[in-house]
């Protein structure tokens, strides 16, 4: 593990979001093995956005990176769609998608994935048009803030959702509490947060390049999540596969909290 924790900076200046997309989130990897890790990522969120409530008209998604797999059972259930990013180059290469430029990442295989678990794998253009549709804006936020898209004010979300995320902006358990008071705040009271964040990892590694995690426990996200004003709903703890060099965590948690109502 690092020694020390990555700042947001070093992320500016060196983090390779095109790197990260071809090491993390192709369907099959270079030697031709089934990425279990994105496929139960899948699942579960598919499973999360299906349940009753999780629905509404604004959807915020903090810390997309330049990834789009989050949204794609999401964008079913929401009319618009803010992402949100610390890292220029990760919503440039977002961006890239969003404008169906050329030579931006090929989503299309994971996009059919989920198309067939939602039932029918036909659909997965259909699917890039709606998302591409959805997604409103694409903006800078910095978790540590009190409004995370200061300068810019957001309406209030019918939910959140944030994958893989916290646990690497995060330096410590209190900046951990914090950035989840403010990006709770982004949410209407009755409103959601969907959440995917590893357990017990200390590292990530690719592109010849570690970057910091803080080591979490289910009962520490659980506490935080409570302490920013929400009731946890559903809960489930993906096993991950030992060996995995690449990162350090063995297991994922999944998570959906509801936004208690605020009391005077």
């Amino acid at each position: 593990a690092p020694a020390v924790f990555t700042e947001g900076e070093v992320y500016q200046q060196t983090f390779n979001a095109r790197a990260y997309l071809d090491e993390f989130y192709t369907l099959t990897d270079s030697k031709g093995q089934s990425n279990s890790f994105l496929k139960e990522n899948l699942k579960v969120l598919f499973k999360m956005f299906s349940l009753d409530g999780v629905k509404g008209d604004i959807l915020i998604d903090v810390g997309c990176g330049p990834t789009i797999y989050q949204l794609l059972s999401a964008c079913e259930r929401f009319q618009e769609i803010f992402a949100l990013d610390y890292t220029d180059q990760n919503r440039q290469e977002l961006e890239k998608w969003l404008r169906n430029e050329a030579g931006a990442f090929n989503w299309s295989p994971v996009v059919e994935y989920v198309c067939e678990l939602e039932g029918d794998r036909e659909k997965w253009a259909e699917k890039e048009e709606k998302l591409r549709k959805k997604v409103k804006k694409v903006l800078k936020c910095d978790v540590t803030k009190a409004n995370p898209t200061d300068p810019v004010s957001l309406p209030p979300a019918d939910c959140i959702v944030t994958t893989l995320c916290l646990e690497a902006a995060c330096k410590d358990l209190d900046t951990f509490h914090r950035a989840l008071r403010n990006i709770g705040a982004l949410v209407k009271p009755g409103g959601h947060l969907v959440m995917v964040t590893v357990l017990r990892e200390t590292y990530y590694a690719f592109n010849q390049q570690v970057f910091s995690c803080l080591y979490l426990e289910k009962n520490m996200v659980e506490e935080a999540v409570g302490g920013a004003g929400f009731d946890v709903k559903f809960t489930e703890v993906l096993p991950y596969k030992t060996g995995d060099i690449r990162a350090d965590c063995d297991a994922v948690l999944c998570l959906v909290a509801r936004k208690r109502a605020a009391t005077t």
